[in-house]
Formats: structure tokens, sequence, C-alpha cells
């Protein structure tokens, strides 16, 4: 069976003042999403699943359903506040999404095999598609435990333009995860080595081949019971805030901690990058007309 792939499509765009899944980057026009799918139906997915908002579904459906007809079964579906389990009670005010881990549960009607998860507005490279898929493609029929997250080496997700957040992942020696931790303000300084702020006085230092979590993870269906049982407690102890957010790494490393699952970290020498202030657009535009260059894609993706 070819596993599937969600595609967070869900955000607006705050910070970058508009829709990022819907920008151009490409030569013709392209979308980063453009990008993913196509490596995407390159790596053997057989179906595409967008979470979106129903604000702007016709736009999304306009952009990309066409370019799929025929070639891989989709769906659009709509993440809404409303979509939780009934007799909790939140916010009444609340208007923040519940979060990435909730994203994917919304999509527990159209899924019955295993699964790739990905942000819309990151470029991942072809090469940890292939390896996402190779993963979910080799696990057995009834394997419902066996997760995994394509790593990236840190020193291909570092910025020339600033500090970045990142999930760092803590291996055991078979490269299985133990946990994933927030890292903050993260950058190489003057003398080569790459540190991140703490509480301490001094930033703390990484490595360079540490593992980042870029949010491109490999699940099984399993993934909907736990998150019906956990995002239950979640509601119950948070959704009286306004501002909380469940995320999939809360939901794995959970799932880790209870012996529910086990996560294998899937090392990908890709260089990842994506887009999160306008300011990021000309960096995006070159890489990918590099890439261009280089014949790692067609100038045109769908002629």
């Amino acid at each position: 069976m070819k596993p599937s792939l969600i595609i967070l499509a869900a955000g607006m765009g705050s910070r970058y003042g508009g829709l990022k899944q819907l920008d151009q980057f490409g030569p013709n026009g392209e979308a980063i999403i453009d990008y993913s799918l196509y490596d995407a139906l390159a790596a053997g997915f057989g179906k595409i699943v967008f979470i979106i908002r129903e604000s702007f579904k016709a736009d999304m459906m306009k952009a990309f359903a066409h370019k799929l007809d025929g070639k891989v079964e989709y769906h659009f579906v709509n993440q809404d506040l409303s979509m939780i389990p009934p007799g909790i009670p939140v916010h009444p005010e609340r208007t923040k999404p519940w979060g990435t881990a909730h994203a994917v549960w919304v999509a527990r009607e159209v899924i019955r095999e295993p699964f790739g998860v990905i942000n819309a507005d990151d470029f991942y490279g072809a090469e940890s598609y292939q390896t996402l898929a190779d993963f979910l493609k080799g696990l057995e029929p009834d394997d419902q435990r066996s997760y995994c997250t394509v790593g990236y080496y840190l020193r291909n997700t570092l910025s020339e333009h600033g500090t970045v957040n990142r999930g760092i992942c803590s291996v055991d020696e078979d490269n299985n995860l133990l946990a994933v931790h927030e890292r903050t303000k993260i950058k190489r300084f003057p003398d080569g080595i790459i540190r991140y702020d703490s509480e301490s006085e001094h930033p703390q230092p990484l490595k360079d081949d540490d593992f980042a979590s870029m949010n491109m993870w490999g699940c099984v269906p399993h993934y909907f019971e736990v998150m019906d049982k956990h995002f239950r407690i979640f509601l119950q102890e948070h959704g009286m805030d306004p501002k909380s957010e469940y995320y999939i790494p809360t939901l794995i490393d959970y799932m880790i901690a209870e012996q529910l699952a086990t996560v294998k970290v899937l090392p990908s020498e890709s260089t990842w990058f994506g887009v999160t202030y306008p300011e990021d657009k000309p960096a995006v535009m070159a890489a990918l007309n590099k890439l261009i260059g280089e014949g790692k894609y067609p100038s045109s993706l769908w002629s």
C-alpha cells in the first residue's frame, strides 16, 4: 500500500504578511508546495491530504487540484477550532489554532495507511521524501508502533540572516529518538561553533551534525487512536488558555515515554529552507533557481 502525505497548510502567515502557501517562488509562479508535491509523487506517495482553513479552500483548490487530477488521490480537509472531542469546556474567545498535532488529527477520516507529515511552507528536498516514503512502504501491514522523523543535520538548517529555533533530536546509538528539545536563537559564532540561547549566562554549544527535526514525520494510523485520548487530557488541562497549542513533538514524546511507539531518526543530507518573513523570499527563490540550474528540477514543474 502506498503511503499518504499530509501537508499542513492551515496557517494564516501573520508574520509573513499573507498566505505563504500560495506565494510564488519558482520561475513559473510555483509555490513551495508545488515542489513538495513533485517530490512526493516521484517518491511514491499515493494520496495527498491538504489541511487548510475553509476561508481559503477555494484558492487552494484552484492552485493545486488541477495539477493532481489523474495523478494521485487528494483531499482538502478543513481544520477548525470547533473540531474537538465533545463535553470539554474551552475558552469561548479563542481564535488561535490548536496546533500541529490537532492539524494531523483532523485528517483521521481520510487516512487508513502509513502517512508522512510536512509543513506547507518548508522545502525539504527530494532525497528526504524518498527516505520517508521508503520507511513507510517498508512497514508491515499490522505495524502500529513504528514512527520516524527525517533528521536534518543542523549545519544544513541555519540561516545567514539571523538566529533560528530548532527542535534538536536526542537519539540513542541506533538513531532511535529519545526526545525533541526546543532550542532557541541558534546561530554560528565567529569561532565556527554553533550555539543556542539558554537560561545560563553564556550560550550553550551544539554540534554541526546534531539532528534537527523540521516537522517531517512518518506515522501510522495508531497516531489517531493515541491522539483521541491524549488530546482530551490536553484540553482538560489547557483548554481555557486561549493561546495553548498541542504540537506533534508533544504527542511523540508522550508515546516514547509511555513505550507506545518507537521513532527512528532518518538522516538526510538535504538542505532545508523555508519562509517565515517576507525578507526570506529572495533567498528561497535563489535556492530554487540554483537547484533548477543543477538539473534537480525542470524549469516548469507541471508542463
